[in-house]
């Protein structure tokens, strides 16, 4: 591993939160936590956790170990292999009141080429106000911060009415094999926490707060290979019955069908909030359509914007081709792979017969792939939580809007909303818009956001976990 650079002194770090308008002077978390998360963080971000290289097993015996040596007892830590990867468990016991509180996280990062960043991946770097490093942003930084959060407590003596128990995943990003193994074994909980989803928007130009989302909803995620045969042959002797054109054909016909226009009390929150703070068009479309979910000039204005139509849409794209089997020979099969993000509510299946009647072609076969899609309902909007992370929020940022929200995309919590397990998105960070680069390069995470993490969680946890 090569050296980081040079980090910046403890009280110059916070100094950053109040710099950025926070009130971290009230809730700052002590500076031996402060230390102890960024040497957490500097070994997390240094093991390349990524499908395939082995090393999840690594960080969760690290993460146990300090787990461990903060006061937990050896039988409430455990690793759970799965394949090359691994899940880790830490309760936190309490007193017996209730059904426990579930935190869930990821250890498993997006794979980075070294050749490709400006830094090293899998080295911490700090510079210009942001911590540079695969997992900085997804979600190394939240691991390590609900981790210690849990030893904080620890030593202060906290005692919690319900236990706290902390589910990471190691292959979230993948297979979610460890995923399915933890909602199998852990599905009785009052609700669970996520750290990998929710979370605050600042603005662009000013840096300032604009909103805070809580994830209440996912959308369910379904890969589905449509593919054709052909006879083949000579290339000189070329067909009308060619696998690849047809295949063209159908997907030119998937590429231009919209999903009807979908809302819910969860999406039109979210858009009714973002419409205010957002400039021109879009702003105004989102506004008219979270009071008239019927508009269709504005569902038509949300939907031509790539961020933001998976909140009015069921979504399907081409993602992978297949096809062909020499460059001098027609082409026996030709495939597709087309990723869909179907909205709550909508079963898989009918995806599946949408697309068939959209292609309208019988010699088409269309394939669920593995794993089997996990429909996701949305979860109650409980006011107890609503309450805590509004409290934490404003902590820091008095008067913020805290709105319920939808991801377009896939975490964790989907296996756990299937088993029955109330699930909610509350990511500590503030950041901007395509700040992060979360999945891309030079993945980075505003450095103020590590001290208002910790502030963060203990604050939410003390409250609901009393």
């Amino acid at each position: 591993m090569k050296a980081t650079h040079s980090l910046r002194p403890l009280a110059a770090l916070l100094a950053l939160g109040l710099v950025a308008g926070t009130a971290l002077a009230d809730t700052a978390p002590p500076a031996r936590e402060l230390a102890d998360t960024m040497a957490m963080l500097r070994h997390a971000i240094g093991v390349p956790t990524v499908q395939g290289r082995h090393q999840v097993p690594a960080l969760a015996a690290y993460l146990a170990d300090q787990l461990k040596a903060g006061g937990f007892a050896a039988s409430d830590v455990e690793i759970i292999p799965v394949g090359e990867t691994a899940a880790l468990v830490a309760r936190y016991r309490g007193t017996g009141h209730g059904k426990p509180i579930y935190l869930s996280g990821h250890m498993d990062v997006v794979a980075a080429k070294r050749a490709d960043w400006t830094r090293d991946p899998f080295t911490l770097v700090e510079e210009n106000g942001y911590l540079y490093g695969r997992g900085s942003a997804d979600m190394k930084t939240a691991v390590v911060v609900m981790v210690e959060t849990l030893i904080r407590l620890k030593r202060e003596g906290f005692k919690p009415g319900r236990d706290i128990v902390l589910l990471l995943s190691g292959d979230e990003e993948t297979d979610m094999a460890t995923t399915r193994e933890l909602a199998r074994r852990y599905h009785d909980a009052e609700f669970l926490l996520n750290a990998d989803a929710g979370g605050g928007t600042l603005d662009p130009a000013t840096g300032k707060p604009v909103v805070y989302e809580i994830q209440a909803a996912e959308k369910t995620y379904a890969d589905f290979r449509i593919g054709y045969s052909s006879p083949g042959g000579h290339s000189s002797e070329p067909s009308p019955d060619n696998a690849i054109y047809r295949l063209a054909r159908a997907i030119d016909k998937v590429a231009a069908y919209q999903f009807p226009v979908m809302g819910n009390a969860i999406t039109l929150a979210s858009l009714r909030a973002t419409g205010a703070h957002t400039p021109g068009a879009l702003g105004a479309a989102m506004t008219r359509f979270a009071a008239h979910p019927g508009d269709a000039r504005a569902a038509a204005t949300i939907s031509a914007d790539p961020a933001y139509v998976g909140q009015v849409r069921t979504t399907c794209v081409a993602t992978m081709l297949q096809g062909g089997h020499a460059l001098n020979a027609l082409p026996q099969s030709a495939s597709v792979n087309v990723n869909c993000r179907i909205f709550p509510g909508t079963p898989v299946a009918s995806v599946r017969d949408t697309l068939a009647r959209v292609m309208d072609d019988p010699q088409a076969t269309i394939t669920t792939l593995d794993p089997p899609p996990v429909e996701s309902p949305a979860s109650p909007l409980r006011p107890d939580v609503i309450a805590a992370v509004t409290d934490a929020v404003h902590a820091r940022f008095p008067g913020v809007e805290v709105v319920p929200g939808m991801s377009a995309g896939a975490s964790d919590s989907m296996y756990f909303r299937n088993a029955g397990v109330p699930c909610y998105g509350v990511d500590a960070s503030f950041t901007k818009p395509d700040d992060t680069f979360a999945h891309g390069l030079n993945e980075k995470l505003p450095a103020t956001e590590l001290a208002a993490g910790l502030a963060f969680w203990h604050r939410l946890l003390t409250r609901l976990a009393e």
